[in-house]
C-alpha cells in the first residue's frame, strides 16, 4: 500500500516537474511564433504607392489593376483618384492647394500592400523594375531605407530567438531526462528482477514507456492550460495581446508542447531504462 502511494506520489511529482519545463518551452514557442506573426504583420503593412501617368484612360487603369491582382505579391489594392488625393491633402494641410495653383497638382495612384514574403529590398526592387515598364505608371514610391532597416532588424531578432529556442530545447531535454531518470531509479530493482526471470527488454520497457508518455501528455495539457489562461488574463489588460490568440498561432504552440512532451519523455525513458538494464546487480547498489 505504501509502495503504491509512493509510486502515485512519484507520478504526480513527475507530472508537475515535467509540466513546469513544458510551460517554459511553450512560453518560448509562443514568443517565437508571436514574433514571427508580428514581423509578418509589420511587413504586410508596407505600402507601395504606384503613381499613374497623367491622362491615363479608365481602360488602361483597369488593365493595370487586373495585372496587379494577378500577381503573387499584391495582398491589397486601393485606388486613389486625383480628387481623393486633393481632398486628403486639403484635410491634412487645412488649405486647398488648387485655390492658389489653379490646378490639381496630384496624380491618381494605387496603394498596394504586399504579401509578407515580398516585403524586402530585393523583391521590392524587382517589383519596381517590373512596374516602371508599364506605360500607365509614372513612378513608384516606398520607403526604401525603412524597409531595409525593418527587414534587417527583424531577421536579427528571429535568428536570436531561434538560437535561444535551440538552447531551451537542450535545457528542457536535460531537466526532463533527470526527472525521468529519478523515477526509473526508484524502480531499478524491479527492472533487475524482471530481467532475471528472463523478460525481454522490450517487455520491460513497455510499462515505463506508457507511464512516462502519459506523464508527457498530462504535463503538456497542464502547460497549455496555463499558457491559455495567462494569455486570456493578459488580453483583458492589454487588448493587443488578443491578436496573438488566434487559432493559427495557439494550435502550433500547443502542438509543439505536446510533441515535446511525448518525444522527450519517450527518448529519456528508453535511455534511462536501457542504462539500468545494462547494469549488474552490484552496480545497482553503488549508484
Amino acid at each position: 500500500m505504501n509502495k503504491k502511494r509512493n509510486i502515485d506520489l512519484l507520478f504526480i511529482t513527475s507530472c508537475i516537474s515535467t509540466g513546469l519545463v513544458l510551460l517554459l518551452v511553450g512560453t518560448f514557442a509562443f514568443i517565437l511564433l508571436g514574433a514571427d506573426h508580428i514581423s509578418r504583420s509589420i511587413k504586410e503593412n508596407t505600402v507601395v504607392e504606384i503613381v499613374l501617368s497623367e491622362g491615363v484612360s479608365a481602360q488602361d487603369r483597369t488593365s493595370l489593376e487586373n495585372k496587379l491582382k494577378k500577381t503573387g505579391y499584391c495582398r491589397y489594392i486601393e485606388y486613389i483618384s486625383k480628387e481623393k488625393a486633393l481632398e486628403t491633402m486639403t484635410e491634412s494641410l487645412g488649405v486647398n492647394p488648387q485655390d492658389f495653383l489653379d490646378y490639381n497638382p496630384f496624380y491618381a495612384s494605387y496603394n498596394i500592400r504586399l504579401v509578407s514574403d515580398y516585403a524586402n529590398t530585393d523583391s521590392l526592387a524587382m517589383i519596381e523594375e517590373s512596374l516602371t515598364k508599364e506605360h500607365q505608371v509614372y513612378k513608384i514610391n516606398y520607403q526604401k531605407q525603412l524597409v531595409s532597416m525593418v527587414g534587417s532588424n527583424l531577421n536579427k531578432i528571429l535568428l536570436l530567438l531561434v538560437a535561444v529556442a535551440v538552447l531551451m530545447s537542450l535545457v528542457s531535454f536535460s531537466l526532463i531526462n533527470n526527472t525521468i531518470k529519478l523515477t526509473v531509479y526508484a524502480q531499478r530493482f524491479l527492472l533487475y528482477s524482471m530481467k532475471l526471470v528472463g523478460a525481454k527488454w522490450s517487455f520491460i520497457r513497455r510499462p515505463f514507456l506508457r507511464r512516462n508518455m502519459l506523464v508527457g501528455v498530462i504535463s503538456a495539457i497542464l502547460a497549455c492550460v496555463v499558457i491559455y489562461a495567462v494569455m486570456t488574463v493578459a488580453s483583458r489588460w492589454e487588448p493587443t495581446v488578443s491578436t496573438l490568440m488566434s487559432p493559427g498561432l495557439l494550435f502550433p504552440v500547443f502542438a509543439v508542447v505536446l510533441a515535446m512532451g511525448l518525444v522527450i519523455t519517450c527518448i529519456c525513458t528508453l535511455c534511462s531504462v536501457n542504462k539500468f538494464l545494462r547494469m549488474k546487480s552490484g552496480e545497482l547498489f553503488c549508484i
